[in-house]
């Protein structure tokens, strides 16, 4: 990310990322508002956790086995607290949660690289930003994503902390919508838009938040609230 005060807002103005933000939440908002105040609850809410750790796990390839996606997605919310106050120690859980039994237990929830990305990224999630609370989760997804500061899982971590950041930001508070569907649903771009940042390529952040928003827009679609779901 850019070097700047408010870097989220400067990687959420790049040309057609505000429109594409903007039509995203507003698919969100509609199904929040048209459906959700009448059948949201602790059910959906579950459904909806579940459904968004098997397609992570599906993002992941085949052979990945679910079960540390599911018993991350188990204990997302609960980190919500910790999320808003020591975002590093709620991704350390995160690590341990995805990736107990497939690491050696001395690299669990310990970053092995990257650990001033990690910082950088926290420090910038405690300052005020002007950006859409849309651009921030996929920046931090992006961020987590390339910065493989962990030993493995790392994807999976950026998508559940992308989820984290839409409840904690008011865009899903109840977290009903499924944003890793809805990447799921875009893939194999995903992954190589994910590469391309990683690689820091020409337009690479661009067209990653271009790509979020369409997938925040399919996640909605992939809610258990939505009415014809995928």
């Amino acid at each position: 990310m850019p070097d700047l005060d408010d870097a989220f807002a400067t990687v959420a103005s790049l040309e057609g990322v505000p429109s594409a933000l903007a039509a995203a939440r507003d698919g969100i908002d509609a199904l929040l508002r048209d459906r959700g105040l009448r059948r949201t609850g602790p059910d959906l809410t579950a459904d909806s956790l579940l459904l968004g750790a098997r397609a992570s796990a599906a993002l992941e390839g085949e052979g990945y086995d679910e079960t540390g996606a599911v018993r991350l997605s188990a204990e997302l919310l609960g980190l919500l607290p910790t999320w808003r106050t020591a975002p590093l120690q709620a991704l350390a859980r995160m690590h341990l949660l995805v990736a107990r039994g497939t690491v050696p237990d001395d690299e669990l929830g310990r970053p092995v690289q990257a650990a001033d990305r990690l910082r950088d990224l926290a420090g910038r999630l405690a300052r005020p930003t002007s950006a859409p609370a849309l651009a921030v989760a996929a920046v931090v997804h992006a961020e987590l994503a390339a910065a493989e500061a962990f030993s493995g899982h790392n994807r999976v971590i950026g998508r559940a902390a992308e989820r984290l950041v839409l409840v904690e930001r008011s865009v899903d508070p109840a977290s009903v919508t499924v944003p890793e569907a809805g990447h799921l649903a875009l893939a194999p771009a995903y992954s190589l838009l994910l590469d391309d940042y990683r690689a820091g390529r020409a337009g690479a952040t661009q067209a990653w938040l271009l790509h979020c928003a369409q997938a925040y827009a399919a996640g909605a679609e992939h809610s258990p609230l939505a009415p014809h779901r995928p």
